[in-house]
């Protein structure tokens, strides 16, 4: 289970890599036009304050067990990352766009499961 679980912390590490590292290097409004119409509604300031907690969120996942230090801060970050999975479904629900539901679902429920054996039976 340990490697499993180190396999789902890279893989969502990864994930919020690429999406913060986007929020935090896009123009705003460019994404506002595409795939992230919710960030028209965001400052650009909020906007780049959740790409940074998501590049905060992947770098908990992974140093501080991979490091020895605070390892609790791992599941920390996954419970982060759950909660900001849950304000994700919550937009993509409030714009209708419920053909985009999966993804944060299936996120959540990997970031879940980091959180659940982290502060349980496979804590570090």
């Amino acid at each position: 289970m340990e490697t499993v679980l180190w396999i789902v912390q890279g893989l969502l590490a990864a994930i919020f890599i690429a999406t913060g590292v986007t929020k935090l290097t896009q123009p705003r409004a460019k994404l506002a036009a595409g795939p992230m119409r919710w960030a028209a509604d965001v400052t650009d300031a909020q906007f780049r304050a959740i790409g940074a907690l998501e590049v905060l969120g992947a770098v908990g996942l992974i140093l501080p067990a991979a490091l020895g230090v605070v390892p609790i801060l791992t599941a920390f970050a996954a419970l982060g990352l759950v909660l900001t999975m849950v304000g994700a479904i919550a937009i993509h629900r409030r714009y209708g766009e419920t053909d985009r539901l999966a993804v944060p679902i299936v996120v959540l429920a990997l970031a879940l499961v980091v959180v659940v054996e982290r502060f349980g039976s496979h804590s570090l």
